[in-house]
């Protein structure tokens, strides 16, 4: 398993949100490079990024810095997420260097442009799915609807999706510990690797998802950030099980 440090983007800054509330930011750094050169020094071994205002604008805001540190850091993963809704911004995305595109809401919305961009792109395409209750929200969280994660899931299955990144928006940014349950549930679900997000604050919950031997890697944004959980110990802790 892999820990994933979480840089979220709002207005150039690096940010973290409470449950997806953008009036509820509390801003880590001003300065995204140094946020991933401090990640990588830490021994993440792969970054995730979301463009926040990307997410609630429906396209790419801060695409700058995403850029920036993927051309800084060429041998390093990134996956991007937040305002990819057209096979053009995964193109441009992929270009500056990015490895992999993260649809969101438009996998909810037109599940077409899941199968088109993993046609075109393959092996470069995660879907997040986010959910509250088992059920999928869109639109950077700010609407809930009916379709339960799960089912939504295997529709994507076959499309060669290259992961699935599973948030709870209930836990995320809260420091309250990742769903364990709701994220096997999706693991049982689709024959695709599954990261799991949201609530991932504490070496505990590395422990309990490195125990279920089915997830493939771990989200933490808050966390570490307020020194909760050590990257670098996480991370050892995954490749001693390895071993």
């Amino acid at each position: 398993m892999i820990v994933i440090p979480a840089i979220d983007l709002k207005d150039g800054q690096c940010v973290r949100l409470r449950q997806g509330e953008m009036d509820d930011a509390t801003v880590f750094s001003d300065d995204p490079l140094a946020t991933a050169q401090h990640w990588v020094n830490e021994g993440a071994k792969r970054l995730h990024l979301v463009d926040l205002n990307g997410a609630f604008a429906g396209n790419p805001v801060n695409g700058e810095a995403v850029t920036a540190i993927a051309k800084q850091f060429p041998h390093l993963p990134v996956q991007i997420g937040g305002g990819i809704r057209d096979l053009h911004t995964i193109e441009r995305y992929l270009d500056a260097g990015v490895t992999w595109a993260i649809i969101g809401t438009a996998a909810v919305k037109d599940p077409k442009l899941v199968e088109e961009a993993c046609r075109e792109f393959e092996g470069h395409v995660i879907v997040g799915l986010d959910a509250k209750d088992g059920l999928v929200a869109t639109e950077g969280w700010a609407e809930v609807s009916e379709l339960k994660a799960t089912e939504l899931a295997k529709r994507f299955a076959d499309c060669g999706v290259s992961s699935i990144v599973y948030t709870d928006i209930a836990r995320d940014g809260m420091m309250q510990g990742v769903n364990i349950e709701a994220t096997l549930e999706m693991a049982h679900a689709v024959q695709v690797p599954i990261i799991a997000s949201g609530g991932v604050s504490s070496i505990e919950d590395i422990e309990q998802l490195l125990d279920t031997g089915e997830i493939y890697g771990a989200i933490t944004g808050r966390a570490i950030y307020e020194d909760k959980l050590n990257l670098r110990a996480a991370q050892q802790l995954c490749d001693q099980r390895k071993k």
